[in-house]
């Protein structure tokens, strides 16, 4: 057997092994760090995709109740009548951004009551709260769903013959034409919605 023969079956020197180790390792490594940030990465475009999806519902829901606005003055508690039937004050301590009577409640188990739903939107602790009444007229709020979170704050403006208000002016029979909601989101900073209101005169 030659010489060169002799060197071919002899197999790896101890320093091949070490640097065929060292590759294999920083192989493993680059590997790891990949699937590291795909994970990291999906996980942030999970969570994007979800404040997405609590955005779009919030938007939709508020767009139908606008949409359904009616002109209805309620009766609280003691049996005295609003002044409007829609509120929309400047935000005060309570927090609520505007408060109407909407058309079109669904009622699928045929429950013995009206069509009509009164709900208010409010902001408060940072939520984006949409609360409504069990009945139109002198009955408490009986359900509260979180609509959006990471609300740092709220304003409103009510477009109402040819300019916007900063407050909605609480005439008895009338609705603004359209309302302008300004938020500004934790995570997204300044975000403006408008949203139109078929019933409103001008």
């Amino acid at each position: 057997m030659t010489r060169r023969a002799h060197r071919r079956l002899r197999g790896f020197t101890l320093v091949e092994m070490l640097v065929a180790l060292m590759v294999f390792g920083l192989l493993c490594s680059a590997g790891v760090a990949v699937m590291a940030y795909t994970v990291d990465n999906q996980g942030q475009v999970g969570a994007r995709m979800d404040r997405l999806g609590e955005f779009q519902r919030s938007r939709s829901l508020m767009k139908q109740d606008l949409a359904q606005a009616a002109v209805r003055r309620v009766r609280q508690a003691d049996g005295s009548a609003l002044r409007s039937a829609f509120s929309g004050a400047p935000l005060a301590g309570d927090g609520i951004v505007f408060e109407f009577t909407r058309r079109g409640w669904d009622n699928p188990e045929a429950q013995p009551r009206a069509s009509l739903q009164r709900v208010r939107y409010r902001h408060v602790g940072g939520l984006l709260l949409r609360e409504a009444h069990a009945a139109v007229d002198g009955t408490p709020v009986t359900k509260t769903q979180t609509l959006l979170s990471g609300v740092a704050s709220v304003s409103v403006s009510y477009f109402h013959r040819g300019q916007w208000l900063p407050g909605w002016p609480g005439a008895r029979d009338t609705l603004p034409q359209a309302v302008r909601l300004d938020l500004v989101l934790e995570d997204y900073g300044p975000v403006q919605q408008l949203f139109l209101v078929p019933g409103g005169r001008p």
